[in-house]
């Protein structure tokens, strides 16, 4: 791995020329599409500003992800023409200005695409990280241009394309059935009627993300739930979905995971995946749904024990207490990632019931917990610290606390475990924990437990254990 941005545009070319042949998957983070523009031209012998560099570049790539500044035209036609071996074609940009006609993509772009007939992988996105802006320049002409082709495809991914409605949506529903995988991001004009024949497709989604789509409503999840195979349903700040929603849901069988952030559902909707939570679902986000309480907890977990749920994000819910964390440490359910953050309500006793909880009897105390957000908690103080420490969270690794006014206590904390990756300036606790398409958040947990405990037996723990009295002595933390 290396940082491109070292590499003028014409020592880059030369740097490339010696890849190997046998090269199949390419990934670049950063960098400008005239260059991948460029370097893909010489390979179709099309004269450019850079020197000839010998052979061609990429003959055999199947896999090409890159992120570049703007997604244009001519990159894609590059790529389209000169990548023809492609089975999987990942690009997302995220400009800084409106991007001007000749550096953007267009339907005529786009309709490139559909001469890699080997692809089964299509990912297009438009960030709005530094920028609010969309592909303004393509429509539903654009995307039916682009299916007349690439009849394999198994998985979209379209993000940004504000332009796009559900008669395009609908074009890729039904000409893609081997279709098993769909992403929108920011489908600003996606609505309910994408998906009201959907029943009569042969499609067999497995994995539906539709994220920001302001107007998806509780009809739309209905005829989606008729999709007996879903496992991974992201409808986070799908802000018009109800109970209702909910309802449908409860009858997808193979449901694992489900998002639902900043949704408008109630306490008594959330008691409808009671039944999906005992059977199916691992993981389970509620995050920014400012009308569930404590009473969420209970009618979720009240008389349960041995479950399938391992991640649950209660995070930013306002009237979350102290009180729903002691009902799900009754629960004894063996949670491994937990998050609450910008809980205001949270305090020391959620901390010290976690701590003590014992999902098995022959269990150490807390020791389910492999990841723990308490970013912003209202309630916590330098008591919560004594319970962070050994022998309590043995297999905790990533915690997310509050630490701008208390470096002090979260240094000792860290070096007392060194093990432990301590965030403390609010950033989630992973690259995208909710995206399981990629393997990059993965941890293995349990390898370092036994050295661990040797490392901090005896007056080396006694040494941290003074570090962190005297880190308590300089004053009282919040978390």
């Amino acid at each position: 791995m290396f940082d491109v941005s070292f590499f003028l545009r014409q020592n880059f070319a030369r740097v490339w020329a010696m890849a190997s042949e046998k090269l199949t998957s390419l990934e670049i983070g950063c960098i400008y599409s005239v260059t991948i523009t460029e370097l893909l031209s010489q390979n179709l012998g099309i004269s450019n500003s850079m020197n000839h560099v010998g052979p061609s570049m990429w003959p055999n790539i199947e896999k090409l992800c890159l992120s570049v500044d703007y997604i244009t035209d001519a990159m894609v036609g590059a790529i389209s023409k000169g990548l023809v071996s492609l089975t999987h074609l990942e690009l997302q940009d995220a400009p800084i200005i409106e991007p001007r006609f000749s550096f953007d993509l267009t339907n005529v772009g786009l309709q490139q695409i559909k001469h890699l007939s080997k692809l089964k992988h299509l990912s297009l996105v438009r960030s709005q990280e530094f920028f609010v802006t969309y592909f303004r320049r393509v429509n539903d002409l654009g995307i039916l241009l682009m299916a007349d082709g690439c009849a394999d495809l198994e998985s979209i991914c379209l993000g940004g394309f504000c332009r796009v409605t559900d008669t395009g949506f609908r074009t890729l529903l039904h000409t893609f059935s081997n279709l098993n995988k769909l992403r929108v991001f920011h489908g600003i004009q996606l609505t309910h009627l994408v998906f009201h024949d959907i029943s009569a497709t042969s499609l067999s989604l497995k994995h539906v993300s539709l994220r920001w789509c302001s107007l998806l409503t509780n009809d739309a999840v209905k005829n989606l739930s008729l999709n007996k195979d879903l496992s991974f349903l992201d409808l986070r700040d799908c802000r018009s979905l109800r109970d209702e929603a909910l309802q449908a849901i409860s009858t997808i069988p193979k449901l694992k995971t489900l998002l639902l952030d900043g949704s408008d559902i109630s306490d008594a909707g959330l008691s409808h995946l009671k039944p999906m939570i005992m059977s199916s679902l691992v993981s389970l986000s509620v995050r920014g749904c400012k009308k569930l309480t404590d009473k969420s907890i209970t009618v979720l977990f009240d008389g349960l024990s041995k479950i399938e749920l391992q991640e649950l994000d209660l995070s930013n819910l306002p009237y979350l207490s102290d009180a729903a964390v002691l009902q799900l440490t009754r629960s004894r359910i063996a949670i491994s990632e937990l998050r609450m953050r910008q809980c205001p309500l949270i305090g020391d006793i959620s901390v010290m019931a976690l701590a003590s909880m014992q999902a098995n009897e022959d269990q150490r105390h807390g020791s389910s917990l492999r990841l723990l957000d308490l970013y912003n908690c209202g309630g916590l103080t330098q008591l919560s610290f004594k319970w962070l420490k050994n022998p309590y969270f043995p297999r905790l690794r990533w915690l997310g606390v509050t630490g701008s006014l208390n470096r002090d206590l979260v240094d000792a904390l860290a070096r007392s475990r060194p093990f432990l990756h301590v965030a403390c300036h609010g950033e989630e606790l992973g690259a995208d924990h909710w995206d399981n398409s990629d393997i990059l958040y993965m941890h293995h947990y349990d390898e370092v437990d036994e050295f661990e405990q040797w490392l901090f037996d005896g007056e080396v723990e006694d040494d941290e254990d003074d570090d962190m009295a005297d880190a308590e002595n300089d004053g009282e933390l919040i978390l």
